[in-house]
C-alpha cells in the first residue's frame, strides 16, 4: 500500500463531468489500497472571472482581500470533489488551505509555504478516507488567507507530499507528460519516460509550462518523486527524479523556449569598475528582472552594455535605461523587442564536450544568426530573431536525435 499525493489542474476538475471522472478514477486507486491525498485546483477560467470581477469593483484591489476571493475558487472544487467521491461510495473529507494549517510569509499574492502541519490529513488517512486539499493557498501566522501565485497548486502538491513523506506526488495536467519540446513546434517530439530535478527546473525557468518552477524546487529540496500524468488518458507519464549513477544520461533531455524576450544596449558607456552595477542598479529600483547579460569593450576605452528584460517590461526598461544614459553620458540607447531565446538543456552536457559548438554550427547552417549565449553546466541558451524560432526548435531537436529513444554522442 503506497501513500500517493495527486494534484488536479483547472482543466481536469473544469467541469462536473470531470469531477466525476476524477473521483472514478481516485475511488479505484483507493479500491485498489493506496492513501490517496488530492490537491485541486479552481475550476478552469475560475481564477480569471474572480479577477474580472474584482476589477469591476475596484481597479486596484486590496491583495488581501484578492487573495480571500481567490482563495474561493478551490474551495468550490475541493467541496464538489468531495461530493462526487462520497456519491460512489468513497468516503472522503475536503479541507481549505487554511483548515489544513498550510502556514505561510505574509506576501499577498505570491506568498511562500513555510510549515504544514499534517496531523489532521493523517487522522483522516488512517479511517480510510480520501483527503482533499484545496491548492494555492494558505494563511500567515495572524491567519489572512494566503494565495501561491499562478500554478501555485503544483506547489501545494510537493509540499503536501513532503510533509506527509507520501511514496510519490503526481501531477495530473492536459498533458501527458514531459516532451522533448512542444510537439505544437515539433510533432514528433518525443515524451521522457523520466527527467532528473536539475534538466526540469532549468526547463521550466527556460519556458516550459508543464510545471511552476517553485514545485520542482520544493520536490528537489525534499527528495519527493514527482511524476507528470495526463487527466484524460492512461499512461506512465514522466518521473522527475534525482540523476541515477546507472542512468546513462542522455546528451540532451530537452529544448525550451522562451517568446517573451526583449534586449536592450547601452552604447557608448565609460569602461570603469562600478559601471554595471550602475546601470543595472537602476534597473533593480525599478523592479525589472534582468536575464542575459553581454558586455564588450571597444578600443576607445567604452563598453556596449546589453541586457534581456520580459517583454512585458520593455518600455518601462527602456525609459529607465535613457536617464541612465544621461547620467552616465554613454552614446545611445538601442532596444529590440522581437527576439526569443532558445535553449537546449541535458545532464550529459557535463560529461560531453562539442555540444555547444554543435548547437551554434546548426543554428548557422539554417541561416539563424546568435545575438547573445548563456550556459550553465547543464543547458545553453541562445538570443535569436523572434521569426527563426520554430525553424531554430526543429532544427535542433533533429541535430540533436531527440525523436528518437537514444542518442549519439558529439
Amino acid at each position: 500500500m503506497a501513500l500517493i499525493v495527486q494534484k488536479y489542474g483547472g482543466t481536469s476538475v473544469g467541469s462536473p463531468e470531470r469531477i466525476s471522472a476524477v473521483a472514478e478514477k481516485v475511488a479505484r486507486m483507493r479500491k485498489a489500497g493506496d492513501d490517496l491525498v488530492i490537491v485541486v485546483s479552481a475550476m478552469s477560467g475560475e481564477t480569471d472571472r474572480l479577477i474580472k470581477l474584482a476589477k469591476a469593483i475596484h481597479s486596484d484591489p486590496s491583495p488581501r482581500e484578492l487573495d480571500v476571493l481567490l482563495a474561493t475558487g478551490e474551495q468550490t472544487t475541493i467541496a464538489l470533489l468531495s461530493m462526487a467521491l462520497e456519491k460512489i461510495g468513497c468516503p472522503a473529507r475536503s479541507y481549505t488551505g487554511f483548515q489544513v494549517h498550510i502556514r505561510t510569509d505574509n506576501v499577498y499574492g505570491k506568498a511562500r509555504i513555510l510549515d504544514i502541519d499534517e496531523s489532521r490529513v493523517r487522522e483522516d488517512l488512517k479511517k480510510g478516507r480520501v483527503v482533499v486539499i484545496a491548492g494555492f493557498q494558505g494563511a500567515d501566522q495572524d491567519g489572512n488567507i494566503t494565495t501561491l501565485g499562478r500554478g501555485g497548486s503544483d506547489t501545494t502538491g510537493v509540499a503536501m507530499a513532503a510533509a506527509l513523506k507520501a511514496d510519490e506526488c503526481q501531477i495530473y495536467t492536459d498533458v501527458d507528460g514531459v516532451y522533448t519540446t512542444d510537439p505544437r513546434i515539433v510533432p514528433e517530439a518525443r515524451r521522457l519516460d523520466r527527467i532528473t530535478f536539475e534538466e526540469m527546473l532549468e526547463l521550466a525557468s527556460l519556458g516550459s509550462k508543464v510545471l511552476q518552477i517553485r514545485s520542482v524546487e520544493f520536490a528537489g529540496k525534499y527528495r519527493v518523486p514527482l511524476r507528470v500524468l495526463s487527466s484524460f488518458e492512461d499512461g506512465p507519464g514522466t518521473l522527475i527524479t534525482y540523476e541515477e549513477n546507472e542512468m546513462e544520461a542522455p546528451l540532451i533531455s530537452g529544448i525550451a523556449f522562451n517568446r517573451d524576450e526583449a534586449k536592450l544596449t547601452l552604447r557608448g558607456v565609460p569602461d570603469k569598475p562600478g559601471i554595471a552595477a550602475q546601470i543595472l542598479g537602476e534597473i533593480g529600483k525599478a523592479n525589472i528582472n534582468v536575464d542575459m547579460i553581454v558586455q564588450n569593450v571597444a578600443a576607445d576605452d567604452t563598453t556596449d552594455f546589453t541586457f534581456t528584460v520580459h517583454r512585458g517590461e520593455y518600455k518601462k526598461a527602456r525609459e529607465v535605461l535613457a536617464r541612465v544614459a544621461q547620467d552616465l553620458k554613454a552614446r545611445e540607447v538601442n532596444g529590440d523587442d522581437k527576439i526569443v531565446k532558445i535553449s537546449i538543456v541535458g545532464v550529459g552536457m557535463r560529461s560531453h564536450a562539442g555540444i555547444a559548438s554543435q548547437m551554434f554550427k546548426t543554428l548557422a547552417d539554417e541561416g539563424i544568426n546568435i545575438q547573445m549565449i548563456s550556459t550553465s553546466e547543464i543547458k545553453v541558451s541562445v538570443v535569436v530573431e523572434e521569426k527563426y524560432l520554430e525553424l531554430g526548435v526543429r532544427a535542433l531537436h533533429t541535430a540533436f536525435g531527440l525523436e528518437k529513444t537514444s542518442q549519439s554522442t558529439v
